[in-house]
């Protein structure tokens, strides 16, 4: 309503070339008289977000020119500090009704749509021409844009967008500086607004700084429930198209390839092998109906086998169930943290179908100790993927941000790990084992047989390396987004492209298993287990190459502890990778095996 109260909140400082988040007071800028701390979520913590109350206060549909936030002047320190957050590209966060604050960005191209960017720059770094004096320049004047959307039925007005352009002015006065001081630099009674072409504040020691804003309220007809519409779209939406059609010609060529083998060579083979009457006519045969008796034998660490199979079960239901959420909209972007928060959630719920898919394996191998074997399903993945997070997490506390996580929440993040998680995975490893075993359908030879000397592109290492080529040519441009979104902090909330290049994945990844499966099964070759794992899984090798050819190409940072960071997280999101993928190339072998060696008649 008119005049209502509206209380800007501010956030991080961020920036893209140090990836290290740091709380808006941690520079001397404005205070309020007392500072409070927004309670925030779990996903917000391990973002770094920092939510608190600012000296930015308006009145709604109240247009303001020139209020004097505050006045500091520069001791040697405070001058340094903000000469370090320009030097490193920061940008200040704001939160006006839970909406970012954002910068309006026009492209070059005509009729091309207006792309934000989170937050305005900290300051500008300029350097004159012909010297190497170098001179930094802080924004000290923000222009704010309220829009709203007006409701004729209740006459009430609500926020639909928060925009500023941010300036630096060396403000002017005369006389001593006090509260009620007037500026001579933009004054609300002379109409004398702030533009570009005012002289610029520098930032110096002794230098005195004075921070003003304007307000004005532009009515919009974006209504109050798609105001995150203009936030997140898409101006290469075109591409995600490309990104699926790109895919489905993958899929396309390998589904031709499947359902070749599944109808004319295994129907041919089948009823071939069917028909003979003989051992001896039997004998002479080659192919994969002769390895019948060794293609179910256990294969050596079957023990991490059935732990890898069961951390990627549990992987597949997170990912699954919260792709559905964030397609059907129920994880809003603004619900800040809210993705990350049910995420974690998720994987310590789908612990209990990581331990029954664990131990299930592990009977089908004969296997009896199901507690040692639901432990490491519990503590591996993320006891390796915890203890990179630790060591992350220490170098971000030794840097002062904000990013590090603080122990109250390191705490919660055990307390999930060890008081639900281990448990459920042990709930679903007693469920499993207490299950039958899966019989299989032909019996094993007591005596290996002697595998064949394979060709060179039948080997182990090439077929697994070419396995993975696939899986992430599907991804790959998605994939792109996902970087940018996650290390240039631009929005991405496009689910529905991801969900569909997911399920392409998918696919993908258990139709490569399956046509690399058969040719190793035909030339004789029946250790397939760890082969169907490692060759769809693979993918997350290109995974991490390509994340390297991305900090180079795209990424400006510079700082060693920027660089760790970033290979820090990435090596845990390409073992994820590797673990779901693997885990999806598994089942479909898993399952094809079983289809085709039920098909024939063994003597």
């Amino acid at each position: 309503m008119f005049g209502d109260v509206l209380k800007v909140k501010v956030n991080k400082l961020a920036s893209t070339k140090t990836q290290l988040p740091y709380s808006y007071y941690s520079v001397p800028y404005c205070r309020p008289q007392k500072i409070v701390d927004s309670a925030e979520n779990l996903g917000e913590v391990l973002r770094g977000d920092r939510i608190e109350n600012s000296p930015y206060e308006f009145q709604m549909l109240v247009p303001q020119m020139c209020n004097a936030v505050c006045r500091i002047v520069l001791n040697e320190k405070s001058a340094k500090e903000f000469k370090e957050k320009i030097d490193d590209e920061y940008r200040v966060n704001m939160i006006l009704d839970n909406l970012p604050l954002v910068v309006p960005m026009t492209r070059m191209e005509k009729d091309s749509p207006i792309i934000y960017q989170h937050g305005f720059f900290v300051g500008r770094k300029v350097q004159y021409a012909g010297t190497k004096e170098e001179k930094y320049f802080i924004n000290n004047h923000l222009t704010f844009t309220v829009k709203y959307h007006k409701d004729i039925q209740t006459d009430s007005a609500r926020i639909v967008g928060f925009e500023v352009n941010a300036f630096s002015v060396k403000h002017q006065y005369d006389g001593q500086w006090s509260e009620k001081t007037r500026l001579t630099t933009c004054d609300a009674h002379a109409k004398r607004m702030v533009t570009s072409s005012d002289p610029p504040q520098e930032v110096e020691d002794k230098k005195e700084i004075i921070f003003t804003y304007d307000v004005d309220f532009q009515e919009s007809d974006v209504k109050w429930a798609s105001r995150w519409d203009t936030y997140l779209l898409m101006a290469d939406d075109q591409v995600h198209w490309f990104s699926i059609v790109n895919s489905l010609m993958i899929v396309l060529f390998l589904s031709g390839m499947v359902a070749m083998i599944m109808l004319r060579t295994l129907y041919r083979d089948i009823s071939k092998y069917n028909q003979l009457e003989t051992q001896e006519e039997a004998q002479e045969e080659t192919g994969w109906k002769l390895v019948h008796g060794d293609v179910f034998r256990p294969p050596p660490n079957s023990d991490l086998l059935c732990v890898y199979v069961g951390t990627g079960v549990q992987f597949f239901g997170m990912i699954l169930i919260a792709m559905i959420f964030a397609v059907l909209g129920f994880l809003s972007p603004s619900n800040r943290g809210g993705l990350m928060t049910a995420l974690l959630l998720l994987w310590v719920l789908m612990g209990i179908f990581g331990g029954y898919a664990s131990a299930r394996l592990y009977k089908t191998f004969k296997g009896t100790e199901w507690k040692t074997i639901t432990l490491k399903t519990a503590f591996m993945f993320p006891g390796i993927a915890f203890a990179i997070f630790f060591v992350l997490n220490a170098l971000i506390w030794g840097e002062k941000s904000s990013g590090a996580v603080p122990f109250g929440t390191m705490f919660a993040l055990v307390f999930l790990w060890f008081g639900i998680s281990v448990p459920l995975v042990f709930v679903g490893s007693y469920i499993g084992f207490k299950k039958p075993a899966i019989e299989d359908p032909v019996k094993t030879n007591k005596i290996p047989r002697q595998i064949p000397e394979q060709a060179w592109y039948m080997s182990s290492a090439f077929s697994i390396l070419i396995g993975g080529i696939l899986p992430f040519g599907a991804v790959f441009i998605e994939l792109f987004f996902i970087l940018t979104s996650i290390w240039l902090q631009q929005f991405y909330y496009i689910f529905g492209f991801l969900f569909i290049v997911f399920l392409i994945l998918i696919v993908t990844c258990a139709e490569i298993t399956i046509v690399l499966c058969y040719f190793q099964l035909c030339s004789e070759d029946y250790l397939w287990w760890w082969r169907s794992y490692l060759t769809s899984g693979s993918s997350a090798l290109y995974l991490f190459l390509y994340t390297i050819f991305y900090f180079f190409t795209k990424l400006n940072i510079t700082k060693p502890v920027s660089g760790i960071l970033y290979f820090g997280y990435m090596l845990i999101a390409s073992y994820a990778f590797f673990v779901l993928t693997g885990t999806i190339g598994f089942y479909a072998c898993f399952w094809f095996t079983r289809l085709i060696y039920s098909s024939v008649k063994i003597d």
